[in-house]
C-alpha cells in the first residue's frame, strides 16, 4: 500500500469520525433535553407525596440542594433515575435510548479517529507527532480514549455534549486549516524523545480540555445555584456545583504532574538537541508560564481563603494559556520549535 493511498485513508477515517462524533453530539444533546421535561414534572410530584410526613429535614433535601448527583454516580451498565427526596425516578425511555446512541457513536468514532492516527503514522513512517496537525489529531484522540474509559467506569452521558463538542472543532480545525502533507523531521526532533515528551504533553493536553469543560460547567451551575434563578432544563440535569467542582479539581491533579514531567523531558530533550537545558525559546517558556498558572490554581485551590470560584478561574486562565501555547506560540513566534509546518 502506497503512502499516498494511506494519506487517504487517514483522511477518510478523520472524516467519518466527524460525521459520527456530530450524531453523537446531537445524541447527548437530545438526551439532556429529552431527560429534564420528565424530571421536572416526576420531581414535583415525588416532592408532593414526600414533604408532609418526612418533616423538615427532607424537605431540605426535596430541594435538591443536599441530593447526590443523579447520574455520576451510576455504574456505566445501570439505567439511573433521577434521585428526588429520596426516591429514585425512572429515567424516561428515550433519554435512555439517546444516551446509549450518544455513548456508541462516540466509541465508534473514537475508534475511526485512532484509525486515522494509525494510519497517519504507517504514511509518514514515524511517530505522528511532527505538526500541528499531528498534534492535533493525535490530541483529539487522547481527549475521546480518555472519555470512552472514564465513561466505561461511571455514567457520563451528560458530559458527552461538552466534550464531544470541542474535539469536533479541533478535529475540523485540523483537516482545514492546520493539515500538511507528510514530510521529513528536523534533525533535532530525530529523537527517541519525541515519543515520550510530545505524547505525554498531548496526554496531558486531553486531561486539561476535560478538566477545562467541567470547570465552565462548575461555574455556570454555582452561578445559578448561588442566584437562585431558573436553570435550564439540561442543567438540571448536571450534577451540583459542588460535585462539578471536586471533578474539576481531580483532572487537574491528574495532569498537573503529567505536565510536570513534559517540562522537564523538554528540558532533557534541549540539552541532547541544543547543547542547553534552557534557552528562552518561546515554547519552553510558555509551557513553563503553563505550568506556574496551574501551579497556582492548585495552591489556591488548597488554601484556606480562597473561594473555589476564583481558583477555578484561575484554571481556566491555565487552559487559555494551553490554546495561546499551541494555535498563537507556533504559528507566530519564531524559534528552535518552529515545526508546524504551516
Amino acid at each position: 500500500m502506497t503512502d499516498y493511498t494511506l494519506a487517504q485513508l487517514s483522511n477518510y477515517s478523520v472524516y467519518s469520525a466527524m460525521v459520527v462524533l456530530t450524531l453523537a453530539m446531537l445524541a447527548y444533546a437530545l438526551y439532556l433535553a429529552r431527560i429534564a421535561p420528565e424530571r421536572s414534572e416526576r420531581t414535583a410530584e415525588v416532592r408532593e407525596r414526600e414533604l408532609v410526613p418526612a418533616g423538615a429535614g427532607a424537605e431540605k433535601s426535596a430541594s435538591g440542594l443536599d441530593a447526590p448527583p443523579p447520574g455520576p454516580g451510576a455504574g456505566a451498565g445501570e439505567s439511573p433515575g433521577v434521585r428526588a427526596a429520596g426516591v429514585d425516578v425512572p429515567e424516561p425511555l428515550g433519554a435512555r435510548k439517546a444516551g446509549g446512541v450518544g455513548r456508541t457513536l462516540t466509541m465508534l468514532g473514537t475508534l475511526l479517529v485512532v484509525a486515522g492516527v494509525v494510519l497517519r503514522a504507517l504514511e509518514v513512517h514515524r511517530w505522528p507527532l511532527g505538526n500541528m496537525y499531528e498534534f492535533a489529531l493525535v490530541g483529539a484522540m487522547f481527549t475521546l480514549v480518555l472519555f470512552t474509559a472514564w465513561s466505561a467506569r461511571r455514567d457520563l452521558r451528560w458530559l458527552g455534549l461538552f466534550v464531544v463538542g470541542p474535539v469536533l472543532l479541533v478535529l475540523g480545525a485540523a483537516i482545514t486549516v492546520w493539515y500538511t502533507d507528510a514530510s521529513e523531521l528536523m534533525p533535532s526532533l530525530r529523537s527517541y524523545w519525541l515519543a515520550i515528551h510530545v505524547t505525554v504533553a498531548t496526554m496531558t493536553v486531553a486531561v486539561f480540555t476535560i478538566g477545562a469543560s467541567l470547570g465552565i460547567l462548575y461555574l455556570i451551575q454555582d452561578r445559578l445555584e448561588t442566584s437562585g434563578s431558573p436553570r435550564a432544563a439540561f442543567m438540571r440535569r448536571l450534577p451540583s456545583a459542588r460535585g462539578l467542582e471536586r471533578l474539576t479539581y481531580a483532572a487537574h491533579v491528574v495532569a498537573f504532574p503529567m505536565w510536570s514531567f513534559t517540562l522537564i523531558a523538554g528540558a532533557i530533550w534541549a540539552r541532547q538537541a541544543w547543547g542547553s537545558y534552557w534557552n528562552w525559546d518561546p515554547k519552553e517558556v510558555w509551557t513553563f508560564v503553563i505550568w506556574v498558572v496551574y501551579a497556582a490554581y492548585l495552591h489556591a485551590r488548597a488554601t484556606t481563603g480562597w473561594k473555589r470560584q476564583n481558583a477555578t478561574w484561575i484554571a481556566l486562565a491555565g487552559f487559555v494559556c494551553v490554546l495561546m501555547n499551541f494555535a498563537v506560540v507556533n504559528m507566530y513566534f519564531v524559534g528552535q520549535h518552529s515545526y508546524s509546518g504551516l
